[in-house]
């Protein structure tokens, strides 16, 4: 009878214990299927900074949309509209997706992406072919191009942009290409030894831009960011930026030349320069004779930093003016920090200079979205 009773009691005491945990931790539910009122915009949190950029890109798209229509037939099989593909590509920079079927398979259960793209929830997303079928067209009408300069033409209106003071500079962006392609003109493409990953033996063979190119993206250019280091395929990304909040205004990317810089950022001053005297920084590279020339010809006034033997004299680095450009500069490298890590740059995606450009040119635009979202209207980061 002893044994029965304390058998009862311990029964009793463990059971009370189970659910006394059971309770603690609380209970799991399976899963089931129900009608729900949500939407996308009901769980994207008020605060997200998310929120902020989207009018901004909705205003942008609205007023290309003669464009789009343009692109497309009036009759056909109806497509994915092109709003949705710049969207994405803008939030595969936000959020430093690694590719476009990366993004695609996240689009299938992201609430936020599929509120971005003012999708709804049971919405499926699109095929990560949508992207290479739909680029020649949005290529062919510079449709990136033109995204960037409504973003910018916000930003002024906004008065967020400076018309005096400007930096420019450039950075070489990895190409999409191995060393291991690079062969002599004209020989074509090596046979190979079948497998995956063969060795290629360079040893006493000196290669040149101008007797060795990649078989793989043949617009990449040997280059080295330095003297001893190591020679890489590249392309050359060149921004323009103003001095008052750090927006790019204009960029371009090019084949790296050793003169890339300086001609690339020529072009883009003639958007820039004009009847009104303005300012320029630079580093060193710009320090040159025909590059500075050029400058007060245009009424510009180079505020480049000086070599040992520089052709600026005291008439420019004396004024406190040329220290504070030199000073402002260095936020230049800000938008390449960004643009190589956040948004996934510093290996590209794509070959050729055109389609590189049109990421360049969409990528920046994010970098411009996220520091507008950070300054209110009218509201200077930088103090002049």
């Amino acid at each position: 009878m002893l044994e029965e009773a304390d058998l009862a009691t311990g029964l009793r005491y463990n059971y009370s214990r189970d659910s006394l945990e059971e309770k603690m931790r609380g209970q799991k539910e399976n899963q089931i299927e129900m009608l729900s009122g949500l939407t996308p915009d009901h769980l994207v949190p008020q605060d997200h900074p998310i929120r902020r950029i989207k009018p901004i890109v909705d205003h942008a798209l609205n007023e290309l949309s003669p464009v789009f229509s343009q692109m497309y037939a009036a009759g056909g099989r109806p497509s994915i509209p092109p709003e949705h593909l710049l969207k994405a590509s803008l939030l595969i920079a936000l959020f430093s997706v690694r590719s476009e079927r990366q993004f695609c398979d996240r689009l299938r259960y992201d609430l936020l992406f599929k509120w971005f793209l003012d999708l709804n929830v049971m919405d499926d997303g699109f095929n990560p072919s949508v992207f290479s079928k739909n680029r020649e067209r949005l290529l062919e009408h510079q449709v990136a191009r033109g995204f960037l300069v409504k973003v910018i033409e916000e930003a002024r209106r906004r008065h967020l942009l400076s018309a005096d003071h400007f930096t420019v500079d450039g950075t070489l962006l990895e190409a999409w290409a191995s060393l291991k392609s690079v062969h002599p003109k004209g020989e074509g493409k090596p046979p190979t030894s079948g497998s995956k990953n063969p060795e290629v033996d360079f040893r006493g063979q000196q290669r040149t831009n101008d007797t060795h190119q990649s078989t793989t993206d043949a617009e990449a250019r040997l280059a080295r960011k330095g003297a001893g280091k190591e020679a890489k395929l590249c392309f050359a990304g060149h921004v323009l930026m103003e001095n008052r909040n750090g927006l790019v205004v204009d960029m371009t990317l090019t084949q790296a030349t050793g003169t890339a810089e300086r001609e690339a950022a020529l072009a883009m001053l003639t958007h820039v320069a004009g009847n009104q005297r303005i300012t320029l920084a630079a580093d060193k590279n710009y320090d040159t004779r025909d590059f500075v020339t050029v400058c007060r010809d245009w009424n510009v006034t180079p505020h480049v930093a000086c070599r040992q033997s520089t052709i600026l004299d005291r008439r420019t680095t004396r004024h406190a003016g040329y220290q504070l450009s030199q000073k402002i500069r260095k936020r230049v490298e800000e938008i390449f920090g960004w643009v190589k890590t956040v948004a996934g740059g510093r290996k590209l995606r794509y070959k050729g200079v055109q389609r590189n450009e049109f990421w360049m040119e969409l990528t920046v635009a994010a970098y411009d979205l996220v520091r507008m979202a950070r300054l209110g209207p009218g509201e200077v980061d930088i103090d002049p």
